[in-house]
């Protein structure tokens, strides 16, 4: 049975005089993406081929990146202190958005995405493994209230690592220390988050980071997920959450983060590989086939990218870097084209 928990934090400063948003569908979103991806490398004329990050002295590390198509900015969230930035597609500097270091309690932040209304989703990471009382994610709208700060169900250490947006409009969480996805929602009641999928008995806990990226198919029936300690892919269904491995065609996908899809190919980033997997995949995420790989930037750690305007931006991590990593902080445009 599905364990539910509507569990926005007690802390007074994380709810009161928070307004409710409207999550619409994902319809809109994905038309979005496939408009931009029918326009891949027609757009990027006229803006920088890198976006600077703001970073703290001491050195910054960053995961995650989420889009607004119809705003045309992106938002990058810092695993350091938890910082969330935001940029315009036109314009070369990005600024701090939201502050982190225990801002709404969030000390850490990986996967973003945006939904159709402009609402931003945040992944947690590990923020809440071992302080119960922080929150696992977070929603904001596009103005940048807090909407929601939330604790998932069923795990006391769940590591949030990436979020999409579903075909029925709701944000869902891959976890990386247990094969779990979270859904997020709201409703009359307010938001909540649930345990959705659970494959355990199918996917197996193994050292390091397992479900990590995560998109929707092209006919919105599954999420392709990648788990990227052991290379695999996996179709979770969106109708009941069932999973079933994707055969990958013996492709070696370690250290799979990122994933992109535009239309019927399929984009993996495998960051410490420095690699870039490039497939067709079928329209309903069960299959994939005509498997190519690429070297990405020796120099950079790529681990996620989004589609914004036509063109891929990808986020340098910066982790590669020890013990304090360093300056220019970026995303990088078309990176491997």
């Amino acid at each position: 049975m599905k364990r539910i928990i509507a569990t926005a934090l007690a802390a007074a400063s994380l709810t009161a005089g928070v307004a409710t948003a409207t999550i619409t569908s994902g319809a809109d979103e994905a038309a979005a993406a496939e408009t931009s991806a029918a326009h891949l490398g027609g757009q990027s004329q006229g803006r920088p081929d890198r976006y600077v990050l703001p970073g703290d002295a001491a050195g910054s590390r960053f995961e995650g990146i989420g889009v607004d198509e119809r705003r045309g900015l992106f938002y990058v969230s810092e695993v350091t202190g938890g910082e969330i930035h935001r940029g315009s597609a036109r314009d070369a500097t990005a600024e701090e958005w939201l502050a982190g270091d225990g801002t709404d309690g969030r000390f850490t932040a990986r996967g973003v995405t945006v939904d159709g209304a402009g609402n931003v989703y945040i992944a947690g990471g590990p923020n809440g493994i071992g302080n119960p009382d922080r929150p696992d994610l977070w929603v904001y709208s596009g103005e940048g209230e807090l909407l929601a700060a939330l604790r998932v169900p069923g795990t006391p250490d769940a590591f949030l690592n990436d979020v999409a947006i579903g075909a029925d409009g709701a944000a869902y969480f891959t976890n990386s220390n247990d094969p779990q996805i979270f859904r997020v929602a709201q409703s009359a009641a307010g938001w909540s988050a649930e345990l959705w999928a659970d494959a355990s008995g199918t996917v197996d806990r193994v050292a390091g980071f397992n479900l990590g990226g995560i998109v929707l198919s092209a006919d919105r029936s599954a999420f392709v997920v990648a788990q990227g300690n052991t290379g695999q892919l996996w179709r979770f269904a969106t109708s009941d959450g069932a999973v079933s491995a994707i055969d990958t065609q013996g492709a070696d996908l370690v250290n799979a983060d990122g994933l992109v899809r535009q239309g019927n190919e399929l984009t993996v980033i495998r960051n410490f590989s420095k690699k870039v997997a490039t497939m067709r995949v079928s329209a309903d995420g069960d299959s994939v086939f005509g498997v190519s790989q690429q070297a990405s930037d020796p120099d950079r750690v790529y681990t996620t990218a989004k589609m914004l305007r036509g063109r891929l931006l990808a986020v340098d991590s910066k982790f590669d870097e020890q013990p304090a990593p360093s300056g220019p902080y970026d995303v990088v445009g078309s990176p491997w084209s």
